[in-house]
């Protein structure tokens, strides 16, 4: 089976689906106060590990070295309410990207590692 990164047609993909993430996180107070003024590298940053992660091009350990999500986020409160908002964003956009190069099996792929790795990050209660 192809990697999902091929099966969404690739880069542009993961940028749109970063975009329409984005769009919820920057209105939405508990959110946005965890992100730089300026989003364009925290979106650049992002689309590039799911490009990555998903079977792309491996730009983001070239640029960034090892992911290491839980190390990168530990600066930050994550609680429950942090990792829930995040993940309705998340949800969102990937509601979005359905049947825009989007299959339902794989929207419920992303869906699981996405709860996977938010649940993974919380470290507050």
């Amino acid at each position: 089976m192809d990697a999902l990164f091929d099966r969404v047609n690739g880069e542009q993909f993961f940028v749109d689906l970063v975009d329409h993430f984005y769009l919820g996180v920057a209105g939405d107070p508990l959110l946005r106060p965890l992100y730089p003024d300026d989003l364009t590298e925290s979106k650049r940053h992002l689309a590039l590990f799911l490009m990555q992660y998903w079977g792309g091009p491996a730009t983001y350990n070239d640029q960034r070295g090892h992911p290491r999500l839980r190390m990168r986020h530990v600066p930050f409160v994550i609680g429950p309410a942090e990792r829930d908002a995040w993940l309705r964003h998340m949800r969102s956009a990937v509601e979005q990207m359905v049947g825009r190069g989007l299959s339902p099996a794989d929207a419920e792929e992303l869906r699981a590692y996405f709860d996977m790795a938010a649940h993974s990050l919380v470290n507050a209660p």
